[in-house]
C-alpha cells in the first residue's frame, strides 16, 4: 500500500502536533460553546412561545432545512472559492444575524415565527460552513492523522455539547435567556481570527480555465453517483439519522414536561449527552482496533434505540442523565465512522461538493425526521413516539447492513498524471463538445469474459470524472478485438479529466490493459462533435442532387 494511503495513526491526539489544526480546533470549540449555547436558548425559548410539540420540534427542522437546502451549493462553491474566505465572510454574517436576534429577545419583541426565521437564516450559515470546514481538514493534518483529526473535531462539538448547554441554562436562569445569543455572536468573531491566522497551502496551478459553477454541481453529483463508497455511506446515513432524529426534537419536552423540569435540567441532559461523547470519541481508538466500521454504527444504533426506549419508559431524572451519556457515545461513535467513510471516499478536488451530499443527506434525514416525530407525538404522545423511532431504528440498521463502509480505505486518490496529452491538429476551444474518446483493445478471444468484467470497474471510473454516456463493443469480423467508448460534456471537461485522474484510476486501467495482446498497444481516439457553424464540405463532382 503506497504511503499516502495509510489511513491508520499512531495516537488519538497526533493532529494537534499540527498548528493549524490546533489553533482552528480551539477556535472551532469557542464558537460551538456559543453555538450550542444558542441553541438552548432557542429550544427553551420556543417552549415558552409555543409548547407545542411539533412547534418545539420546528426548532430543530429550521436548523436542519436550509443545510438540506442549500449544502451542495455550498459545496460547490467551497471546491470553486477560497475555503479560507468563503468560512471568514460567512462567520461575519453569521455574527451579525445573532446580534440582531438577541437584540430582539432583549426588547421582548420575538414571536415563535420570528424565532424560527432566525433560526433558518443561523442554519443557512451552518450550511455553506459544514462543507468546507470539513473538506480543510485534510489540509491540516497529513494523511495518516485524518481518522484521529475527524475523531477530534467530533471531541470538540462534544467538548461544547458539554459546556455550552450547561452554562446557557444556568445563564438563562441568573440573567436572562438574551445572553446565550449574545456570547454566540461574540464566539464568532474568535474563528474570524483564527482563520485571519490560518494560512492555507497553495493550491496546484492550472492552465484550464475556471470550473463554472453548475458544471460543479453537476460533477459532484456525477462523482457520488459513480461512487459505490458513498453510496453505502449515504444509505446508512439515512438508516441512521431518519430515527435517531427522534432524540434530538424531543429532547426539550422530555426536560419540561416529562421530567417537569426547567433549563438548568435540560442543559444538564445536553451536557450529559456532550460528557458522553466525549468519552465514547476517546475509547474510538481502542474500539477501531476491535471492531470495524460496520460492527461499530450497529452497536451505536442499538444503544440510541435503547437510549429512547428508556427515556420512553422511565421518567426519572438520574435515569435520563445516565441514558444521555450512552447516547453521546453512540452519536459520536455512528457520526465518526459515517464521516471517515465519506472522507475517504473522495479525492480533494470533488471533496467539498461529496462531504456537502454527505452533508444534505444528514440534514436533511434530521430534519424529515424532526418534523416527523414532533407531528406524531402531539397525535399520540411523547413515549409511544420514542418507542416507534427505537424499532424503525433496529430495522433499517437490519435493513442497511449489506451497504457497507469504509469501502474507500486504502485507496489512493491523489493525482498520477497517468494519461499524455492528446495530439490535435488546430487549437480547440475550451467549451467545445461535447467529446466521445474511444480506446481499441487487442485481447485473446478466451479472456472475454474476465475483460468484461474488469472493464465494468473501469466504467465507473469513467463517470466518476464526468462521462455520462459509457459503452464496449466487440469487433464481429474479428474476435478479441472490442472497443470501449466514453463521451463527456466539453474538451475542457476532457482536460480536468486527463489532470484528476488518479493513482486509483490508473491501477483500475492498468488491469483492464493487463488483457491486452503482446506487444499491442490500446488505441486512443479523441472526437469532437462537428461545430455548427463550420462549412459542410463541397459535394464531389459528377453527383446531382436530384437523382438522390
Amino acid at each position: 500500500m503506497p504511503a499516502e494511503a495509510t489511513t491508520k495513526s499512531g495516537s488519538a491526539w497526533a493532529p494537534f502536533r499540527h498548528g493549524a489544526f490546533a489553533v482552528l480546533w480551539t477556535a472551532t470549540v469557542i464558537s460551538n460553546i456559543g453555538t450550542w449555547m444558542h441553541d438552548v436558548a432557542s429550544g427553551w425559548l420556543m417552549t415558552s412561545l409555543s409548547p407545542s410539540p411539533l412547534m418545539v420540534a420546528l426548532v430543530q427542522a429550521a436548523t436542519s432545512a436550509p443545510v438540506f437546502l442549500f449544502a451542495l451549493v455550498a459545496g460547490a462553491l467551497a471546491d470553486l472559492a477560497s475555503r479560507r474566505k468563503l468560512l471568514t465572510t460567512v462567520m461575519v454574517l453569521l455574527f451579525l444575524n445573532t446580534l440582531a436576534l438577541a437584540a430582539l429577545v432583549l426588547t421582548e419583541r420575538v414571536t415563535p415565527w420570528i424565532l424560527l426565521l432566525f433560526t433558518f437564516i443561523s442554519g443557512t450559515g451552518a450550511a455553506f460552513v459544514a462543507p468546507a470546514w470539513q473538506a480543510i481538514v485534510p489540509q491540516l493534518v497529513p494523511r495518516s492523522d485524518l481518522q484521529s483529526a475527524i475523531a477530534l473535531n467530533g471531541v470538540g462539538i462534544n467538548i461544547s455539547r458539554a459546556i455550552g448547554p450547561a452554562l446557557a441554562g444556568a445563564i438563562i436562569a441568573a440573567i436572562g435567556i438574551a445572553w446565550p445569543y449574545l456570547i454566540n455572536a461574540v464566539s464568532f468573531l474568535v474563528v474570524v481570527a483564527a482563520l485571519a491566522w490560518w494560512r492555507p497551502p497553495e493550491a496546484p496551478p492550472s492552465d484550464l480555465p475556471a470550473e463554472r459553477f453548475f458544471s460543479a454541481m453537476r460533477a459532484g453529483l456525477r462523482y457520488v453517483k459513480a461512487s459505490r463508497s458513498m453510496q453505502s455511506t449515504l444509505v446508512r446515513a439515512v438508516a441512521f439519522f431518519l430515527f435517531v432524529s427522534a432524540f434530538w426534537a424531543l429532547l426539550p419536552l422530555v426536560a419540561r414536561q416529562e421530567l417537569n423540569g426547567g433549563p438548568q435540567l435540560y442543559g444538564i441532559i445536553l451536557g450529559a449527552v456532550g460528557v458522553g461523547a466525549v468519552g465514547g470519541a476517546l475509547f474510538l481508538p481502542w474500539l477501531t482496533r476491535k471492531f470495524d466500521a460496520d460492527q461499530l454504527v450497529a452497536m451505536g444504533t442499538l444503544g440510541t434505540a435503547l437510549v429512547l426506549v428508556v427515556l420512553a419508559l422511565i421518567k426519572r431524572t438520574d435515569t435520563a442523565i445516565i441514558a444521555s451519556l450512552l447516547a453521546g457515545a453512540c452519536w459520536i461513535t455512528v457520526l465518526s465512522r459515517l464521516n471517515v467513510s465519506a472522507q475517504l471516499a473522495l479525492p480533494d478536488w470533488v471533496r467539498a461538493r461529496g462531504l456537502s451530499i454527505f452533508i444534505t443527506i444528514f440534514f436533511g434525514a434530521m430534519t424529515l425526521g424532526s418534523i416527523l416525530w414532533g407531528q406524531l407525538a402531539t397525535k399520540i404522545g411523547i413515549p409511544n413516539t420514542q418507542l416507534i423511532a427505537a424499532a424503525g431504528a433496529v430495522i433499517a440498521g437490519l435493513l442497511s447492513w449489506r451497504f457497507k463502509l469504509l469501502q474507500g480505505e486504502g485507496l489512493n486518490h491523489s493525482s498520477s498524471a497517468y494519461w499524455p496529452q492528446p495530439l490535435v491538429a488546430d487549437e480547440i476551444a475550451m467549451d467545445r463538445g461535447p467529446v466521445m474518446v474511444t480506446i481499441e483493445y487487442e485481447i485473446d478471444p478466451a479472456s472475454a469474459a474476465d475483460f468484461l468484467a474488469a472493464i465494468c470497474d473501469l466504467k465507473a471510473s469513467r463517470q466518476r470524472h464526468g462521462a455520462y454516456a459509457w459503452g464496449v463493443f466487440e469487433d464481429v469480423a474479428k474476435p478479441g478485438r472490442m472497443l470501449e467508448y466514453f463521451i463527456e460534456e466539453s474538451w475542457v471537461a476532457h482536460m480536468r479529466h486527463h489532470q484528476r485522474t488518479s493513482v486509483l484510476d490508473r491501477e483500475i486501467q492498468q488491469r483492464v490493459i493487463a488483457f491486452q495482446r503482446s506487444g499491442v498497444e490500446p488505441r486512443v481516439t479523441h472526437l469532437l462533435a462537428p461545430e455548427p457553424d463550420r462549412p459542410h464540405p463541397a459535394e464531389p463532382p459528377g453527383i446531382d442532387d436530384s437523382l438522390l
